[in-house]
């Protein structure tokens, strides 16, 4: 099978492996685990962030980031597909009681004037208030698409105007520097929080972070444990995650120029994929799905008339020129 239903389904590679065997560890609930301090402060130092939690999904990522920044019966604006909104199961209405209202545009980009239109941080007792905007870079629904740099600073802008916070939903952030070329630094600066994920493009088999001040990880941190997920000798994970950054970021343009092959085999416009993922337009995505599956290709469905496909490091040029000649042949 060629697996493109999404970037999380990579295996971690031989190297990868014995980095995670080689790992040290300690008890990490203590904060004595010194491979989970090694990625933590790495990974806030590239983004120029003060500190970073590991966590063991990007969901419990965006949940902890977006409770440092509202509270109960506050509201975070977002695009209508955002994957806070669509794809978390609503954790952060039965988790935190924090509400959404969404804006609406097909690449997930941030709409400035509808943002601007929607924001209410303080309108009396009888209106929710606006704690935060989040946005999301690259925006998976959207199709991977990278938010313009002129669009996020325009945000920041508004936002400090209007004396509300920015969470960036970064999973995918590490596509979208590869992509743009512009530094990690730039591409954070726009956020108050962020969350980025090891075990999408990056191949670590587990883990994401979740960055911010010193004291919104400090409450993080707390969080966590409280919800759960605080681990114990995560180092082995953490491990795989400072070989992806060694190893697994530049190689990510690959990724990107397999899923431009596939868009053009599908007749789309490889020009409107700006990173590893494919979005297809189709009457029956179920079907699609299915008649894909039968000629060994793994799509999703995500929604009744889209299939996704994502290309990652498990995929091969030749696996996606054959899985573009598949997609074509079912469509």
């Amino acid at each position: 099978m060629i697996d493109l239903r999404s970037d999380t389904v990579t295996a971690p590679t031989d190297d990868m492996r014995a980095a995670m065997a080689a790992a040290e560890v300690g008890d990490d609930v203590y904060g004595e685990d010194p491979t989970v301090r090694e990625l933590e402060e790495r990974v806030a130092d590239l983004f120029g962030f003060g500190a970073a939690l590991f966590t063991v999904t990007g969901s419990l990522a965006n949940v902890l980031a977006i409770r440092a920044l509202a509270g109960v019966g506050d509201e975070v604006l977002c695009e209508s597909g955002a994957h806070i909104a669509r794809a978390e199961l609503g954790a952060h209405g039965a988790i935190t009681g924090v509400t959404m209202r969404t804006w609406s545009d097909p690449r997930g980009y941030a709409d400035l004037a509808a943002i601007e239109a929607m924001v209410a941080p303080d309108m009396g007792p009888f209106f929710v208030a606006t704690r935060a905007v989040s946005v999301e870079n690259t925006h998976n629904f959207g199709g991977g698409r990278v938010q313009p740099v002129t669009a996020l600073e325009g945000l920041r802008r508004l936002a400090d105007e209007a004396g509300i916070s920015i969470h960036l939903d970064g999973a995918r952030i590490w596509n979208a520097h590869v992509a743009s070329g512009r530094s990690l630094r730039d591409l954070a600066a726009v956020a108050d929080t962020l969350a980025v994920g090891m075990s999408k493009g990056l191949g670590a088999p587990v883990g994401s972070l979740m960055l911010g001040s010193v004291e919104q990880v400090a409450q993080a941190r707390v969080w966590r444990k409280r919800l759960g997920a605080g681990w114990r000798q995560a180092g082995v994970l953490a491990a795989a995650g400072l070989y992806a950054l060694d190893h697994h970021i530049e190689r990510l343009a690959h990724d990107h120029a397999n899923a431009r092959v596939i868009a053009e085999a599908l007749g789309l416009d490889p020009a409107d994929v700006d990173t590893n993922i494919v979005v297809v337009p189709t009457d029956d995505a179920v079907g699609v799905v299915a008649g894909c599956r039968a000629e060994g290709v793994l799509v999703g469905a995500v929604g009744r008339r889209i299939v996704r496909a994502v290309t990652h490091l498990d995929v091969s040029a030749g696996d996606a020129r054959h899985a573009a000649a598949v997609l074509a042949k079912v469509l």
